[in-house]
């Protein structure tokens, strides 16, 4: 075999990885018009502005078992197109509450399916493009996929938020989700060439309760990182606002760069040295930048504690991921896969309003303390895993 077609591999991943970052635009530029849309338009206040934004997670959390056994017994690449099809009706949906005809209430209905249709939409998507990927790399490369994974999808969230904003402001909302709906359907002629990989050869199917009690210890793990990370995302600008610094949109910034600069460089380690090493190493780094942003005494440093955040969030996902596809057999890895990311959408989910409580009450900065404390402790499950007799690799 020549190097050329040892290579055909990557380079269908990478265009697939260029790919999922267009369409899951379509979720990240949504997320904060759909937040003014309903708040400022509509004016329905912020109760049924963060359900409109929830509600999806909320589809999104619910549907990752079926999308991971229909990736499992379809193959990735149907379930990949089915999701980019719920993605396109989500978009119309969501195109058409806004007809001037409608009431606010049924506008604001209608915007809800819509909702309810990308949460659907992102399982789908996302883990076809998982159990394709896995399929086309090989186990042994497994952690390389769901590390390019996580660039495309944290990628078009960087870009889509502000790109969002920019479009709402200039094209209103419908012109907004005309390009939603547009993006989906340049996906799927982009992939129309990139030929599928057959799934594998089914077993004994257990129930997705039985294959969460294989996993759920990584999940656990990547549950205790994404808290960090959503506390973070949610309450780095207020924390910067109460303690009267400039230049709060820049925290994020620094947590993506940390993020990207570690994936980049470090993104095949898992395949080399294991899952639970690289996981280790992350959360140990993670709860430093968590307990950084708790103690900084200046904006600098809390910059710094933003970067060294998104570093160590950067590689968990991946490691832990890894972790978990090798306590099941290949016919279930979409499953099992299904049920991993699930402990992540419930961490982002759950995380802001128990982050809110600590916040009224202790103060922003004491957040970061809640975020570095459950890096230390999945840091001590991934210790508990490690010490514990090799399991043997599926």
């Amino acid at each position: 075999m020549t190097a050329l077609s040892q290579d055909i591999p990557s380079r269908r991943l990478s265009w697939m990885t260029l790919v999922l970052f267009l369409v899951y635009l379509t979720v990240a530029m949504a997320m904060p018009a759909v937040a003014v849309r309903v708040s400022h338009t509509l004016g329905m206040g912020n109760t049924a502005s963060g359900l409109a934004v929830g509600i999806a997670f909320l589809a999104t959390i619910l549907s990752r078992g079926w999308a991971g056994r229909l990736a499992d017994e379809r193959g990735g690449r149907p379930c990949l197109y089915l999701g980019l099809a719920f993605y396109l009706a989500a978009s119309l949906c969501c195109l058409a509450s806004a007809a001037t005809v409608l009431p606010r209430e049924a506008s604001y209905l209608v915007l809800l399916a819509g909702r309810l249709l990308l949460g659907l939409g992102e399982s789908l998507t996302l883990l076809g493009m998982l159990a394709w990927g896995m399929t086309l790399m090989g186990p042994a490369r497994s952690g390389k996929v769901m590390a390019l994974v996580g660039m495309g999808m944290y990628g078009a969230f960087a870009l889509g938020g502000p790109l969002g904003l920019w479009l709402l402001e200039r094209l209103g909302f419908a012109g907004l989700m005309a390009v939603c709906a547009a993006l989906p359907v340049a996906g799927a002629a982009m992939l129309a060439r990139t030929p599928g990989e057959p799934p594998a050869r089914q077993g004994a199917r257990p129930s997705f309760r039985q294959v969460l009690g294989r996993i759920w210890e990584p999940g656990a793990v990547v549950f205790l990182q994404g808290i960090g990370f959503a506390a973070l995302g949610a309450f780095f600008p207020l924390y910067f606002i109460a303690m009267g610094w400039q230049g709060a949109g820049y925290g994020l910034s620094c947590f993506g760069l940390g993020f990207v600069l570690v994936r980049l460089l470090f993104g095949s380690l898992p395949d080399r040295i294991g899952g639970l090493p690289v996981g280790a190493i992350s959360l140990a780094v993670e709860a430093v930048g968590q307990a950084l942003l708790w103690l900084a005494p200046s904006p600098a440093l809390a910059f710094a504690g933003a970067l060294l955040s998104g570093a160590g969030c950067s590689m968990v996902f991946p490691a832990m991921g890894l972790v978990a596809v090798r306590r099941v057999p290949p016919y279930l890895r979409g499953t099992a896969m299904g049920g991993f990311a699930a402990f992540q959408d419930l961490a982002y989910g759950a995380t802001g309003p128990l982050a809110g409580v600590i916040a009224d009450r202790f103060g922003h900065a004491w957040v970061f303390l809640v975020g570095s404390l459950a890096a230390l402790a999945g840091l001590a499950l991934v210790a508990a895993m490690w010490l514990r007799p090799r399991e043997p690799q599926r």
